[in-house]
């Protein structure tokens, strides 16, 4: 699930960074938990890989993303 500003970001990438971006989710929805910590909020995950930032929180049973910020190089 995305909010804005995260939904905004994904309707601006072009269609070989949605790729990227469907690849990069894939990999964070193996292990959510996983994900280093935000910086300056504990409860959001900061997902850097490959030119993709993801910034997002999982439900209580981590089996809902919610995006709240995309960036691709």
């Amino acid at each position: 699930m995305f909010v804005e500003p995260a939904e905004t970001q994904v309707r601006a990438l072009s269609t070989v960074q949605v790729a990227q971006l469907d690849a990069a989710l894939s990999e964070i929805a193996v292990d959510p938990a996983g994900v280093t910590p935000h910086a300056s909020a504990s409860a959001l995950r900061d997902y850097q890989h490959s030119g993709v930032r993801i910034v997002f929180y999982a439900t209580a049973l981590g089996s809902i993303l919610i995006v709240t910020y995309v960036e691709l190089d």
